[in-house]
């Protein structure tokens, strides 16, 4: 059967398709490109957000044109909203054969046996432990140059912030173990890999599944001791993880990451809000005093480290003078992005029960494009200081919009585009001399 899959959301969402496909095509699946040449389109979907379940609602509209042209075609949904909300979907949506909830991925292969058998409408959503079968299925073999690869080492979320419908849709959190994580990674070095990316709702609880932060010693770090397993792996080059949750960065985690050469020397860590205020009743178990700590902390071993975050504006309550700590924390870090949301509720949330949505949308619009604009200020500030500056890179590729020119990414995660010299490959280090900057981009010449 030809599987064609379409992925929504997040770096999760985009790891289990690639497991979905590595079990289907060693089933004796295909696994196409297109709609059009597919028998099974699968939409790997996302409850963030109401944005993203409306899209995908809106896709499986569209689709059901295709169904009226092509009448043997099946459809599926796996993710967020096949555990939330899949038994309401298979009732409201005639031509959706089946939902794969966020723990059941490894269940697609029979699922798919089973409706060439000719059944349909199945439901798959029970809760499973993270090493589920199929976690560590790769794909390598659909890249001419395998250089980059994801890793998930947990699944869930325990935290519970107040605005997020993840431990909703995702479970609670359930840590891998650790030799099998390694044993990943191994593999995948084997296989020519060079940058591994670790993946989780929280990755720096990793082995802490039913702790609280506050019983959480500061010379113990689970994930700190799998980075540095990780790092004594030979042929892996750099080490990249998201997103780590501040109350879970202890002084061990912190001295690793500082440490550790192939831990790459950039950070996405989400802030939400530079108010006490709104992050307590976000439930965010820190304050905007102990964030910018530890940002110092690791600037202190590591200069170089740059950050990301994410932030929302508008959530209930939020002042000005709440939306003024926010602005003032992004001066304080100058971070190098930013993913900024304007508050919306989400069913079932707690914020959604407790807290009238009372900032206006006209405000929380406003709110958000003062920070974008502040981001860029800060983005062009930051990138013309690396003019005159030589880094390594690892080489990506040609440029999507200008093949003549190459694009690879520093240690610390800036875009750097180039003149590629002959014989260089897609996973390759070079070094360059950075002769130009804009807000979002380097331009160097290879040395």
């Amino acid at each position: 059967m030809n599987v064609y899959i379409k992925t929504y959301g997040c770096q999760m969402n985009e790891r289990d398709s690639e497991s979905a496909a590595a079990m289907l095509a060693e089933a004796g699946h295909t696994i196409v490109h297109t709609e059009k040449a597919a028998d099974l389109i699968i939409l790997n979907t996302c409850s963030v957000r109401e944005q993203a379940e409306l899209k995908a609602i809106g896709k499986l509209g569209i689709l059901s044109r295709l169904k009226r042209e092509h009448p043997w075609l099946l459809f599926g949904i796996m993710g967020c909203m096949a555990q939330s909300r899949g038994e309401e979907l298979l009732e409201k949506i005639p031509h959706l054969d089946f939902v794969i909830g966020t723990d059941n991925i490894h269940l697609l292969p029979e699922t798919v046996a089973e409706l060439e058998k000719g059944r349909r409408k199945m439901r798959h959503d029970l809760r499973m432990g993270a090493d589920t079968p199929g976690i560590d299925a790769h794909r390598l073999e659909e890249s001419e140059q395998p250089f980059s690869a994801f890793v998930s080492i947990s699944r869930g979320c325990n935290r519970f912030c107040s605005y997020c419908i993840v431990p909703y849709v995702r479970g609670p959190e359930r840590s891998r173990e650790m030799d099998s994580i390694v044993e990943e990674v191994r593999m995948l070095a084997g296989q020519g890999v060079k940058e591994i990316m670790l993946l989780g709702q929280n990755v720096a609880s990793y082995g802490f599944d039913r702790k609280p932060p506050s019983e959480m010693p500061d010379d113990v770090s689970h994930f700190a001791e799998l980075l540095s397993r990780i790092n004594d792996i030979d042929g892996i080059r750099r080490i990249r993880f998201t997103s780590p949750h501040p109350a879970y960065f202890n002084r061990r985690l912190i001295e690793t990451v500082g440490a550790l050469p192939k831990v790459c020397k950039s950070m996405h860590l989400p802030l939400q809000s530079g108010s006490d205020l709104v992050l307590k009743r976000m439930n965010r178990p820190y304050t905007a005093e102990k964030y910018l700590q530890i940002v110092n902390d690791l600037r202190a071993l590591a200069p170089q480290m740059t950050f990301s975050t994410d932030i929302i504006v508008g959530f209930p309550g939020e002042t000005e003078a709440d939306f003024e700590a926010t602005r003032q924390m992004m001066q304080a870090v100058r971070y190098d992005n930013a993913y900024i949301f304007k508050y919306s509720p989400r069913k079932g949330t707690v914020s959604a029960k407790l807290y009238p949505d009372d900032v206006p949308q006209t405000e929380k619009e406003r709110r958000n494009q003062v920070l974008l604009a502040e981001l860029e200020k800060i983005n062009a500030e930051n990138n013309n200081a690396l003019v005159g500056q030589d880094f390594e890179l690892l080489a990506e590729g040609p440029s999507k919009r200008n093949s003549a020119s190459w694009m690879g990414k520093t240690d610390t995660f800036k875009q750097v585009f180039f003149k590629a010299p002959d014989g260089l490959k897609k996973g390759d280090f070079i070094n360059v001399h950075i002769v130009r900057a804009t807000s979002m981009s380097l331009y160097g010449d290879v040395i």
